[in-house]
């Protein structure tokens, strides 16, 4: 059976030691409370309901599955399940981070990261149920109107409401412009939809009471494509003017997706057949609308990959020190024993660290991005509002793709770790494998963000947004470029961030004279980007921890993150420059291939 252990401490090192986010939320009126203890009282607490309550409902969860009542359309979720949620709603953690006016405790996005985080490592699944419905939150706050947010807000923010993102079709799945869910409208001001959603996470469920759907459909008057979506709010239960809930909705479960993995999650097909629903935002302008909610889930899913790298690598590593096959190449190291640990062995130490440096790279990540977040939303200067905005826009496609990618190459390493038992149920390696692959799939697949990071949010603007990350790196490297024990670190950063202007124009350019060239490019594009982001990170871990060791620490944690940093430097890092290459080698051999793909 595997284990779970909440990252406390290097959630701590990144948040206090090396963004000193207590500091930053200073600056902010609505966080100016929030210090370091309290912070840390609430992610203790936080690492508990993870361990104790969330975690141990993984694998059954798995193995059960959620069951669909076809003639009721009911669904029930994996034993404990529920009752999970009801503990989770009865100690406040929906409202975590929500605003005060809805009921919300008013806490930092950075805090609700590191809740989730822990959330995801210990049950993935479980996880997403009360996760959509922050997105929900964040769409219905930026687009609802006063009786919208009246209505649905303090029931989400409570909890005792859950919220899902009803978007893809059958016959469309990613070009929502080709959706066919039609919208009519009423004397009184609602509209009926009609049509079917597949893929729906969190469907259909009996965690909660009611269940709010925010739909993507067309009104009859709509342009073609994906100028002509609107948003529209749509309750499973009506709800009546005092609150209360009314009569059934005729929005309906018909069917659970059959998974490779988080089956405890119910991923319904969904029947909306003449359901009331009120439109969000603006006619026609619903897409813009639910990218809110998108975004949200695009830095959701890359946290559940940083989740599930987390909790793989700290079972695969404590059966590396357990687990005795062979002896050292270097000579016997357990001599009391018939064999060695195989945590002697190179190879299986650079899995292990594989998995340890893209946890620890994407966390610092995670943290930047809603620390970014809540300055974004918080700050009093309007300027350092807008530059963090565009920073997460940037960085958005990189945290889903990236981080995603990077969780499936980690929980594969490590259930190579376990050899052949890596591949038993009962050990829950296979099941990290399992649930990580959807994670590079949907909220748009990991391609689709390639081509959001380089077709529209780096050469849409020319690279502006771009440069202004490479300032943040010219900081640093003016800042350590003359220190020796810098020099590992830095120097690497230091010639990715030259060569990233360079090989930014050149792919651009050829993209302007042929624009397969960027669909070529993108892929490679994006992960040489994300090596920059998490050298950047990494490089600023290991100023800390050598500011730390120089004042005379004696912690090992400091000395862990310094080889932590030196491995990926030298093993993982480097793959930049066959991913430059093969960026540059252009659309023809993909493109001229008619007989090869006939």
């Amino acid at each position: 059976m595997p284990t779970y252990t909440p990252p406390l401490r290097d959630m701590q090192f990144v948040l206090h030691e090396v963004f000193n986010v207590a500091d930053e939320f200073k600056a902010m009126p609505a966080h100016a409370e929030t210090d370091a203890d309290t912070i840390n009282a609430v992610l203790e607490e936080a690492g508990k309901f993870a361990a104790e309550v969330a975690f141990p409902l993984n694998i059954g969860g798995d193995t059960e599955g959620c069951t669909l009542d076809v003639k009721t359309h009911a669904v029930t979720t994996p034993k404990g399940f529920k009752e999970a949620y009801a503990q989770y709603v009865e100690g406040g953690w929906p409202a975590l981070s929500c605003d005060p006016q809805f009921g919300g405790q008013g806490l930092p996005h950075t805090v609700n990261q590191c809740l989730y985080e822990m959330l995801n490592s210990a049950n993935q699944a479980w996880t997403m149920y009360p996760g959509l419905s922050h997105g929900a939150y964040e769409a219905l706050v930026a687009h609802g109107t006063e009786e919208q947010k009246k209505t649905y807000l303090p029931k989400l923010v409570s909890g005792e409401w859950t919220g899902t993102m009803c978007l893809t079709e059958p016959h469309c799945g990613t070009d929502l412009g080709l959706l066919r869910t039609k919208a009519e409208p009423q004397a009184d001001g609602s509209y009926r939809l009609t049509g079917n959603k597949i893929f729906i996470s969190a469907g259909e469920h009996d965690m909660a009471e009611n269940i709010i759907h925010l739909v993507l459909a067309r009104l009859p008057d709509a342009p073609k494509g994906s100028k002509g979506i609107s948003l529209f709010v749509v309750p499973k239960f009506k709800v009546n003017a005092d609150g209360s809930l009314g009569e059934r909705n005729p929005i309906f479960c018909t069917g659970l997706e059959h998974k490779m993995g988080i089956h405890g999650n119910a991923t319904a097909q969904i029947a909306l057949d003449g359901a009331v629903g009120s439109l969000v935002g603006e006619p026609n302008k619903g897409l813009a609308a639910m990218f809110v909610m998108m975004n949200a889930a695009r830095l959701g899913v890359g946290n559940q990959s940083l989740g599930l790298t987390e909790v793989a690598f700290q079972n695969a590593l404590a059966y590396a020190k357990d687990r005795i096959q062979m002896r050292s190449l270097s000579g016997v190291k357990a001599k009391d024993k018939d064999a060695d640990p195989i945590i002697v062995h190179p190879d299986v130490r650079k899995m292990l660290l594989t998995a340890k440096a893209y946890a620890e790279g994407g966390r610092a990540l995670q943290i930047f991005c809603t620390l970014l977040l809540d300055k974004a939303h918080h700050h009093p200067d309007e300027k350092v509002r807008k530059n963090s905005d565009e920073l997460v826009a940037l960085l958005t496609p990189i945290v889903k793709a990236f981080i995603t990618d990077n969780g499936h190459i980690s929980t594969n390493a490590c259930m190579q770790v376990f050899g052949g038992h890596g591949f038993i149920k009962e050990w829950g390696m296979e099941q990290f494998v399992r649930d990580n692959r959807i994670n590079m799939i949907y909220e748009g697949t990991n391609t689709v963000q390639s081509l959001d990071l380089l077709g529209r949010k780096v050469l849409g603007n020319n690279g502006a947004t771009l440069k202004k990350f490479g300032k943040l790196i010219g900081q640093l490297v003016e800042e350590e470029g003359v220190n020796e024990k810098m020099a590992e670190f830095i120097n690497p950063l230091a010639y990715l961030g030259d060569q990233m202007t360079k090989f930014t124009t050149e792919i651009g350019f050829k993209g302007f004279q042929n624009p397969d060239e960027v669909g070529a490019a993108a892929v490679d594009y994006l992960r040489v980007a994300g090596h920059l982001v998490f050298a950047y990170m990494f490089v600023r871990m290991a100023q800390v921890a050598l500011r730390q060791i120089a004042a005379g620490s004696t912690d090992p944690f400091y000395t862990a993150k310094l080889q932590t940093a030196r491995f990926y430097f030298a093993k993982l890092f480097p793959e930049t420059a066959t991913l430059m290459r093969t960026a540059r080698a252009g659309s023809k051999t993909l493109m001229d291939t008619d007989a090869a793909l006939a």
